[in-house]
């Protein structure tokens, strides 16, 4: 039954807070935090390489491919008053003294040394001209060395965070995925009740990897941006403070975009998870229900369903690439301002002499620079957003409380110590007991009223009525897949609800009319994993459940891998095996849910046998439609609309003539 129509998430989430959220994300990052602190450091050293860079630049500028006044390897002041740049020269030299004395026109000749303008060097010889600046060519070779190397450094870098921060985002995702799946297995059935399958497997899958980019894209790189643009602030100020204030003007103007447009894209994000997971629940129901959707001739109605979906889908993710089509050209837009401004004040300043074409050139790239950041920043954030809409969808399963409450029972060990143990385990099913139970499974509709009945050891109880009078609710509140509205319901004399469900459980077996069998060898769906029974005892199970007619038959005999849900094999032969599986577990109760509801004559004979054989010497529940299976019951309780209207042993009730015998009067 399905309450909410299923979709727990299209509850309002409130105002979202990302601090909050990333804080519960934190402890899946705890046991790696030596990794983040390894990619901190290398991005720590990446950015301080990135921003040596354009300061490098600027160096090979300044000091070897146009400076102001330089001498054979000595930077000297330049007393001149002119605005014109000239290459001084040491006449000492007796080549550039040739030098000289072979372009005296173009020269300015001092006492020892020589000067001459920029604009005069194309006049020169190339074999001159090398002479001349042979420190300057030897200053930018070595500069260009060092570039590379740094490049170099960088790149090896690069690649080792890349390496770490992967890593660790896939042990995250891995950690997150298992306490989801560890959590979503804990709930109650009343969980999975109200939630559609293709929601809760897209919160394990697309949402976790949601987070893994988050792990890997944003944490670390953030970082990485924020230190490059707190970086670029100081070179920046230190080359030219006015300047860099000048160019700071456009950051409010980025700052309030950022603001401006965040909001709307959080709700667009948050849109597209939705979407996405309602078309996975939609494809996963039409997979699951595809032989009715055939039958009933709903395919065309069903795709259109699919496609209104798939178009919602589409405006979402629209209303999501429009937020960031806009938002990345306004911060372009704001950088080639800045980038405008810079040039514009920047190159006043170097024909004013005030600052030099490398610090000019320097800032422009640092500009650039900057801007880079800010749209990492954008971009990251664009991520962040979707894993933060993935990350409210994940805590709203890890925040479900809807698991059944185990109990506290604890007894001393020693009363010195204080230590304290668990209670022994359940020892042995002896007697069951509904005392005065009432349940339902939406709250104002009861399914059962004030039911009251006992099983002891070794009984036979049969329960039988018509559709809907609430057979497999008794079932359900006995395994404790629920727990009743009232009434209590006790085994061995103590309340089901102060014994451990794994304890309850694993002293029963339950045999429903539908069995579930996983895409696993018949072996494994058997055993269910418990390797520890022999081949002679799953030679004597095979035998007592009929199972070895029709193994014996299959090619890989016990072996054989089933297709999903079994469908590879006929009902009869499903529940043959979900009957042998009860033998595997060695239950104290057996519960028999509609066991023979759908099966043939010839079938429903063997199965029969086969309950026969896992039935003896042990408790049994029987819930039946056909009334033959429970004639054979010690005792049979009769149920309508909820509440127990006789109850006796076939004869007993036959000889009433109420409503038991008319249901066997109507099955004649």
């Amino acid at each position: 039954m399905r309450t909410d129509f299923g979709y727990f998430e299209e509850k309002q989430l409130g105002k979202p807070y990302d601090v909050k959220l990333l804080r519960r994300l934190y402890p899946y990052t705890r046991p790696y935090k030596l990794l983040f602190f390894c990619s901190i450091i290398l991005v720590v050293l990446i950015t301080l390489l990135d921003l040596s860079l354009p300061y490098i630049t600027k160096i090979a500028i300044d000091q070897y491919i146009v400076p102001q006044v330089r001498s054979a390897g000595t930077r000297i002041s330049d007393n001149t008053k002119d605005k014109i740049r000239y290459l001084k020269a040491d006449i000492t030299i007796p080549e550039i003294e040739t030098i000289v004395n072979k372009y005296s026109d173009c020269f300015k000749i001092y006492e020892s040394f020589a000067l001459i303008s920029f604009d005069d060097l194309s006049k020169l010889e190339k074999e001159d001209l090398a002479v001349l600046r042979k420190d300057d060519f030897s200053g930018v070779t070595f500069i260009a060395a060092i570039f590379l190397v740094i490049i170099i450094i960088n790149f090896v870098l690069n690649i080792a965070q890349v390496m770490i921060m992967e890593y660790s985002g896939q042990m995250i995702m891995h950690d997150l995925r298992v306490r989801l799946f560890e959590h979503i297995q804990s709930l109650s059935v009343a969980f999975f009740t109200r939630n559609p399958v293709g929601r809760l497997v897209t919160r394990v899958t697309n949402d976790i990897q949601n987070m893994h980019e988050l792990f890997t894209s944003v944490i670390v790189f953030v970082f990485k941006d924020l230190f490059l643009l707190i970086g670029i602030a100081i070179v920046l100020l230190s080359i030219n403070w006015q300047l860099a204030f000048v160019s700071f003007t456009v950051i409010p103007f980025v700052l309030y975009a950022s603001i401006h447009f965040s909001g709307q894209a959080r709700e667009a994000f948050r849109v597209l998870r939705i979407k996405i997971a309602e078309i996975n629940t939609r494809f996963s129901e039409t997979i699951g229900g595809i032989k009715v959707i055939q039958l009933f001739l709903q395919e065309k109605e069903n795709y259109l369903g699919f496609k209104r979906l798939n178009h919602e889908h589409y405006l979402a993710g629209m209303r999501q690439v429009h937020v960031f089509a806009v938002f990345m050209p306004v911060i372009e837009l704001l950088g080639a301002v800045a980038i405008g401004v810079v040039i514009y004040y920047g190159g006043g300043s170097v024909l004013a002499g005030s600052i030099s074409l490398g610090a000019l050139v320097a800032f422009i790239s640092y500009m650039k620079m900057f801007f880079r950041p800010i749209r990492d920043i954008a971009e990251k954030y664009n991520i962040l957003q979707n894993a933060m809409a993935s990350a409210e969808r994940i805590f709203l399963i890890l925040d479900s409380t809807e698991s059944l409450p185990q109990p506290v029972q604890f007894i001393e060990s020693s009363p010195k110590s204080g230590l304290k143990t668990r209670s022994p385990a359940l020892e042995k099913i002896t007697e069951i007991t509904l005392e005065d139970v009432s349940f339902g499974y939406v709250e104002g509709e009861t399914v059962l009223k004030r039911v009251s009945f006992s099983v002891k050891a070794g009984e036979t109880l049969a329960v039988v009525g018509p559709t809907g009078s609430g057979k497999t609710s008794i079932i359900n509140l006995i395994i404790r897949f629920y727990d009743p509205t009232s009434g209590l319901v006790l085994l061995n004399g103590s309340d089901i609800k102060k014994i451990y469900t794994t304890d309850l459980r694993a002293k029963m077996a339950l045999v429903t009319q539908e069995p579930f069998l996983f895409s696993e060898t018949i072996r494994d769906n058997i055993t269910l994993g418990n390797r520890d029974i022999s081949e002679e005892a799953m030679d004597q199970i095979l035998k007592d459940s009929n199972c070895n007619i029709f193994i014996d038959r299959l090619p890989d005999g016990i072996d054989t891998v089933l297709s999903e849900g079994g469908a590879s094999i006929s009902s009869g032969e499903r529940q043959l095996i979900s009957i042998a599986r009860a033998f595997a577990r060695n239950p104290d109760l057996i519960i028999l849910d509609e066991a023979t509801s759908y099966i043939d004559s010839e079938t429903e004979h063997k199965i029969q046998e086969a309950i026969v054989n896992l039935m003896a010497n042990r408790t049994s529940i029987v819930v039946a439609h056909r009334l033959s299976t429970a004639r054979e019951a010690d005792r049979i309780i009769v149920l309508n609309r909820g509440q127990i209207i006789e109850t006796g042993t076939h004869t007993e009730l036959m000889q009433q003539k109420g409503f038991y015998f008319r249901l066997n009067q109507l099955q004649i």
